[in-house]
């Protein structure tokens, strides 16, 4: 009946079979993919993620419990996690989805968000990345291959984009040294005034009135572990003379957007052997003169010009820079060329002596997760 009702139509519409076949063919060939991919995705949603996500299989899981002397992995908790901490209750987990179920559940929660426009500012501003840039960086996974601490050499595509990232940020802000970046924004201030601190052990630090808020706040705990007195003051209210100020920090442009020229105030503490600091932004920068031919001696600031967009707020990976005779108090990891066995170039960690797994307490970089991840999408 259905039959005869469509060519029916195909004489009342003039629609040729031939053509209500392709129709009707496509239909049907975009039903079963649907329905196959639906399959396919739930068939085992629990067990296909256990699969890939949990390494042991469950022959080795059995090899490793007989080494144990358990009988099974419940065992095994119930003899290591003391009672007293054991939830006794029952866990509401649901049932578990295929990743195609819950990447659609997921898209499905974020429609209810309602994008408003940021005006967060302070170091944090919105950016527009190209398309080529995305599809040929960011999607390219020869530039983001897995990351292992202290075997970093294995991950030759992570240490190539970071020594580009190095590159980029040594050409922008004028310095010969950049690291592969720190925490965020506020941290790297933190770590400058230490290696100001490490260097000449003066007493004292100013710090310029106009520097973002959320800076301003993390040196002044930083500080607390060197007994380092802060200052916030105007940078014309500054004085060097006594040469107890061990290093000084201005934002370039400041926090409320203003650029002011600072070969003043870097003659002046550069005269009575104060080290310069710079907080910047990567953007101005590309237009405005460059610290290090300021005779800066640091630079820091917010990567997340370079691309990551708002989110909630951060943190994005920060950038660092330093002259030449810092390097070696320099926090933060440092990627560098070497000559593999078979004489190819290849990348690998440098100046490593700086770090805690080498130096311990008397590290100059205690820092080992960095914002390294981030910091590639940046």
């Amino acid at each position: 009946m259905a039959s005869s009702a469509l060519l029916s139509l195909c004489a009342r519409r003039s629609i040729r079979p031939y053509y209500l076949r392709v129709v009707a063919f496509e239909q049907s060939k975009r039903t079963l993919h649907d329905q196959s991919e639906t399959q396919s995705a739930d068939s085992n949603p629990a067990y296909d993620f256990v699969r890939r996500h949990v390494g042991p299989n469950a022959r080795q899981t059995k090899e490793m419990l007989q080494i144990l002397g358990v009988k099974s992995v419940d065992e095994l908790i119930d003899k290591t996690v003391p009672s007293a901490i054991k939830f006794r209750g029952t866990m509401n987990i649901p049932e578990a989805l295929s990743e195609h179920r819950a990447l659609k559940e997921i898209e499905d929660i974020a429609m209810q968000n309602e994008v408003w426009r940021s005006y967060i500012g302070l170091g944090y501003n919105n950016c527009i990345i190209p398309t080529v840039i995305q599809r040929n960086l960011f999607e390219n996974p020869g530039w983001y291959t897995q990351y292992t601490p202290y075997q970093a050499e294995l991950s030759q595509g992570r240490l190539e984009s970071l020594l580009n990232y190095q590159t980029a940020i040594s050409d922008i802000t004028g310095l010969p040294v950049a690291n592969a970046s720190l925490l965020d924004e506020g941290t790297a201030a933190g770590e400058a005034i230490a290696m100001c601190f490490r260097h000449n052990k003066r007493p004292r630090m100013f710090l310029s009135d106009q520097l973002h808020p959320h800076v301003i706040d993390v040196v002044r705990t930083r500080a607390t572990g060197f007994r380092t007195e802060i200052e916030v003051l105007p940078i014309d209210k500054m004085d060097f003379s006594k040469k107890d100020v061990a290093g000084v920090i201005f934002q370039y442009p400041d926090t409320t957007g203003n650029i002011m020229d600072p070969s003043g105030l870097i003659a002046r503490a550069k005269e009575h052997g104060t080290i310069v600091i710079c907080g910047s932004d990567l953007m101005a920068l590309c237009l405005l003169k460059p610290p290090g031919e300021m005779n800066v001696d640091i630079c820091y600031g917010n990567s997340q010009r370079f691309g990551v967009p708002l989110g909630f707020g951060g943190p994005h990976a920060a950038f660092f820079a330093c002259a030449e005779q810092f390097k070696r108090d320099m926090p933060g990891r440092l990627i560098g060329e070497t000559i593999d066995s078979h004489g190819a170039k290849a990348y690998r960690l440098a100046l490593q002596t700086r770090e805690q797994h080498i130096r311990q307490e008397k590290a100059t970089s205690n820092i080992c997760t960095g914002m390294q991840q981030k910091q590639f999408f940046e």
